[in-house]
């Protein structure tokens, strides 16, 4: 072994190391390791580029000493926030897990997948209905979002818009999905209200309260769908509505409308109705047009059809549907319930089993099944 060599290769490895980022008491550390490691190997096996292999071994001692030191400060950091002995404080983290999802790097939609992916517990199929989109996009857009986040610091919160339109989004599976997360929906937007002084928030807070409150209505002992007309009204939550209504009131009259305000307005009026025939269609046609100027969206759209049907007449109804795009989830099934309101139960029956066959969820397609049926069942009576 020459020793003589090893001392005069020293400085030169010592500095590749400080040039690649080591600072120079960890590298001189590392390439004093590295001498051990040549006086030990070398006489038996030398190798044919001697300057290169220190660096190689060098900067291998290097990383293993940052990561061991990394190590070590991780593990005296949990023990010095180690809480001290005693009961252990209630703390909820779950909607301060929304904001960290809601990235400020990741556009507002994918935001939103991934929170409902990582902390609503949401299937990606079910992403992927609520957002009207194939499954494999979803997955992808998933996908997508998980690799801009990966090594993003998560010291940066996303904004309010974002957790809203999650929160909405968990509702609505809550009621018309296979998991039931209305409550823990309604939970953190109490939550978030309580923090946050927005009127959005209270919109968001309104309709869901109104929603839940027509809950116990919606589904016959047998577990069938009951539509909102044939509810029993008799046993809507009056508090929870009470409630929903004063917050919307409230909301409304800071004059800063959105969407939630706008759809908790729609939902007020079905639960001020006494019965379904008194229900005031033409203000919720009006509240639908204030909520097409503000999302433009072919859900909405599709929900004003039904609601001009109701004002104006079918025939205005199916007018209002033909200038949407027939492949949108529930078309199907909106034309159908026209048709019959127009008397045309023959075409009603046929769209009626058509939507059932494309139907998201088993509830829903049992109650479009049983519409067709009537339907044909009623027919046949009349020809025999």
């Amino acid at each position: 072994m020459d020793e003589v060599l090893l001392r005069s290769l020293t400085p030169g490895v010592l500095a590749i190391l400080v040039r690649r980022g080591a600072d120079f008491a960890a590298a001189e550390d590392a390439v004093q390791d590295a001498l051990v490691e040549a006086l030990r190997v070398w006489a038996e096996d030398p190798p044919r580029d001697a300057k290169g292999w220190l660096v190689t071994v060098a900067w291998r001692k290097f990383l293993d000493a940052t990561r061991a030191d990394a190590a070590r400060h991780r593990r005296e950091d949990r023990v010095g926030e180690e809480p001290a002995p005693g009961p252990a404080p209630a703390v909820d983290d779950t909607l301060q897990l929304y904001f960290l999802c809601a990235h400020p790097s990741l556009t507002t939609a994918s935001a939103v997948a991934l929170t409902l992916r990582a902390v609503g517990g949401l299937t990606t199929r079910q992403i992927a209905e609520a957002y009207l989109v194939p499954e494999a996009t979803m997955a992808q857009r998933i996908s997508r979002a998980k690799r801009t986040l990966a090594g993003v610091r998560f010291d940066r919160p996303g904004d309010v818009a974002t957790v809203l339109r999650v929160l909405y989004l968990v509702l609505n599976e809550g009621y018309s999905g296979d998991v039931d997360l209305a409550a823990e929906a309604i939970r953190l937007t109490r939550q978030l209200r309580a923090s946050i002084d927005h009127p959005e928030v209270a919109g968001l807070l309104a309709l869901m309260l109104l929603h839940h409150a027509r809950r116990a209505a919606r589904t016959a002992p047998d577990g069938s769908l009951v539509p909102l007309a044939e509810q029993d009204r008799g046993r809507w939550d009056t508090a929870l509505i009470a409630e929903g209504v004063g917050i919307l009131q409230a909301a409304l009259a800071r004059d800063r409308l959105g969407e939630y305000q706008a759809q908790a307005a729609i939902a007020a009026l079905h639960a001020d109705a006494p019965a379904a025939e008194e229900t005031d269609w033409v203000q919720i046609v009006e509240w639908y047009d204030e909520l097409v100027r503000l999302t433009d969206s072919p859900v909405v759209r599709l929900n004003r059809a039904v609601a001009v049907g109701e004002a104006d007449g079918p025939r205005a109804g199916l007018a209002a549907l033909a200038a949407l795009d027939p492949s949108l989830p529930r078309h199907t099934a909106v034309a159908a319930y026209l048709r019959e309101r127009d008397g045309d139960l023959v075409t009603a029956a046929r769209l009626y089993a058509e939507a059932a066959r494309q139907a998201p969820n088993l509830a829903e397609r049992d109650h479009l099944t049983r519409r067709a049926a009537r339907l044909n069942a009623g027919r046949r009576r009349r020809d025999g």
